[in-house]
């Protein structure tokens, strides 16, 4: 359980599918832009997962956001300093 909790807030950084869903929704709401295709996204997923910025298996160290989110944005960059992994 305490690998699954967050450093500085003590809080659970598990998600599941449906709450990042939500997640998703709600940006989209506020700024809307296109999603990319499955495919896409399961191939940035996989390179966010070999990734050792990775955190928690859901949270990237270098922009601090949801991979399962920020995946799932066309137009979005992996934000990795040292070369953009997609």
């Amino acid at each position: 359980m305490a690998d699954s909790l967050c450093k500085s807030c003590r809080t659970s950084v598990r998600i599941p599918p449906h709450e990042v869903q939500r997640i998703l929704e709600e940006y989209l709401r506020d700024h809307p832009q296109p999603q990319a295709d499955e495919t896409i996204i399961q191939r940035r997923l996989k390179l966010c997962q070999s990734c050792d910025a990775l955190q928690y298996s859901t949270t990237c160290r270098h922009c601090g956001c949801l991979v399962a989110v920020l995946a799932r944005l066309k137009n979005k960059n992996c934000p990795h300093p040292d070369n953009s992994r997609w």
